[in-house]
């Protein structure tokens, strides 16, 4: 449950829902090369996001034909992880947050995940903008924590804005700058240098 604290490996932890993992140079998964992923769930059981930073070229409307007026420029399927391409998750972010509303379940404030089976017809005066995930990233109790420990990403704060921006290339260098100092030194590193 969001906000509760968790028992994960024995300490309490405070559940990481509607945060941003940001992927760090010290990344190695090809997966999530500068990639930032908004965190739906996270339980003592594991951990499910998608990639907010990877448009395709398919138009949602091309796919899910009711939902395409929805969709936010870009109005493309986005990869949202490795996990189950095939299968599809529906961020929405409604006019104003909702606690009730058959199909939506809240993520932070007014964004959360929506069932696509639902009727797009009777949504539209209560959903801003929507966005559609191909596939998502998941991980196993205890992973995500661990690959945190080990550096591989940075957990930040989301505005309601990032799973929606008009230019998803370039949300990984903007969620950085905007943390300052040498966070926003990070956004500047080169994409051909590994680390060791």
């Amino acid at each position: 449950m969001q906000g509760e604290g968790q028992a994960i490996g024995g300490r309490t932890t405070e559940s990481m829902t509607g945060k941003l993992l940001v992927a760090t140079p010290a990344l190695k998964d090809p997966n999530f090369d500068r990639t930032v992923v908004l965190l739906v769930a996270h339980e003592p059981g594991g951990a499910l996001g998608v990639v907010l930073n990877r448009a395709t070229e398919v138009a949602v409307a091309d796919v899910l034909r009711d939902w395409g007026d929805l969709a936010r420029h870009p109005a493309v399927l986005f990869e949202g992880g490795p996990v189950q391409p095939d299968s599809a998750i529906c961020l929405a972010r409604m006019r104003q947050p909702v606690r009730r509303l058959k199909g939506f379940h809240q993520v932070s404030g007014a964004v959360g995940t929506l069932d696509l089976s639902v009727d797009p017809h009777r949504l539209r005066e209560n959903v801003q903008s929507i966005r559609v995930f191909a596939g998502y990233a998941g991980w196993g109790a205890g992973q995500v924590e661990q690959e945190i420990k080990e550096g591989s990403w940075f957990v930040l704060d989301a505005l309601p804005g990032d799973a929606f921006v008009d230019r998803p290339d370039d949300l990984w260098p903007m969620v950085l700058r905007r943390q300052g100092g040498m966070m926003a030194a990070v956004a500047h590193f080169p994409p051909d240098v590994a680390l060791n």
